[in-house]
């Protein structure tokens, strides 16, 4: 796909298309155009686990839960990484908001 051809395409509608395509999108990488070009249309979850303080710059464990038209976007780096690495990032689409909400609280909550 060419670059105009991606910054004129919605998030929802490229992975609409590539499910049409019978690819798994659940850990489908987008491409970097499209990634950064939409801002999502809703942010249904965020948790930070920062126990540096807000003026830290270095990487944290989170997740969030961000929608593009049908689709939830679950992402972030889990817990289990630890404080400052950019380890263990992960990802998740679906249309089931339930599922990326309780994925995403499942990789920033404590494991018992």
């Amino acid at each position: 796909m060419k670059n105009e051809e991606i910054n004129k395409i919605k998030i929802s509608d490229w992975l609409d298309k590539k499910q049409a395509e019978n690819l798994d999108v659940s850990q489908i990488a987008l491409p970097e155009d499209l990634s950064y070009d939409e801002v999502p249309d809703e942010t249904i979850f965020f948790e930070e686990i920062n126990p540096c303080g807000i003026l830290c710059t270095e990487n944290h464990p989170f997740s969030t839960v961000e929608r593009f038209g049908r689709w939830y976007y679950s992402r972030g780096r889990s817990k289990e990484a630890g404080i400052h690495s950019s380890k263990k990032e992960w990802r998740l689409f679906t249309k089931n908001r339930d599922l990326a909400v309780q994925t995403a609280k499942a990789h920033i909550e404590k494991k018992p």
